[in-house]
């Protein structure tokens, strides 16, 4: 099974590589839309360090839901899909692997820019690191989440306009959270309860997420 998810994975990767533009567009359209902010508000320090984790959070949100469509679509007009359904392996192990990789291709470059663009509303310290843990508990569950919507709306016409409209209500826990346990930690209250709630949703979409995803495919394929 671990072989299983590991060939799944970097499979995906590769591909992705050889894609290297739909990665880039990710990662430009996170910095544009969060570096437009300051930039539209101005220069006042206080308000631009309160709206900093809510716009970050957004940005990453809306960057993470671009390739959402393409999680399966390739797969699916190509046959690999349902040579993907007859392998002895759970269903649900391969989407798995397909989620994880989209996490590392959509989820991780996001974490790892998000302390350069917090400079730019005045974070500082203990709040870069707890913007930091809070997208590397939160992309996790938007790349699990938005398998579901992707696998319930694979094949259809406008399907991406579907995506969003499904996803987005599911995300509003996740946003929550991550950006009130930056508010929190900016304005020196505990943000442990914010991070307890967002591991659980993390590993309540671990367990559920892969199994409706799978159940999903199978119903868009046949």
């Amino acid at each position: 099974m671990f072989a299983t998810l590991r060939c799944i994975v970097m499979r995906d990767l590769t591909l992705a590589m050889r894609h290297r533009s739909d990665v880039l567009t990710t990662v430009f359209f996170f910095i544009i839309v969060v570096s437009l902010f300051p930039l539209g508000v101005g220069p006042e320090k206080q308000l631009l360090k309160e709206m900093a984790a809510g716009v970050v959070w957004v940005a990453a949100l809306l960057a993470s839901m671009l390739s959402l469509t393409r999680l399966f679509a390739d797969d699916y007009h190509d046959g690999t899909l349902e040579q993907l359904l007859m392998v002895p392996q759970p269903l649900s192990l391969i989407v798995l692997g397909k989620v994880l990789a989209h996490w590392l291709i959509s989820g991780v470059p996001l974490v790892l820019m998000s302390p350069l663009l917090g400079l730019q509303f005045g974070l500082e310290g203990d709040e870069l690191i707890m913007l930091v843990v809070t997208l590397l508990l939160g992309t996790p569950v938007l790349s699990l989440i938005g398998a579901i919507g992707a696998a319930l709306t694979l094949g259809l016409r406008g399907g991406g306009v579907l995506v969003s409209l499904l996803v987005l209500p599911l995300y509003i826990p996740v946003l929550i959270f991550g950006a009130g346990a930056v508010t929190a930690s900016a304005a020196g209250m505990g943000a442990d309860g914010h991070l307890s709630l967002m591991g659980a949703i993390l590993l309540l979409a671990l367990i559920l997420a892969p199994w409706a995803s799978a159940a999903a495919l199978r119903i868009s394929v046949e």
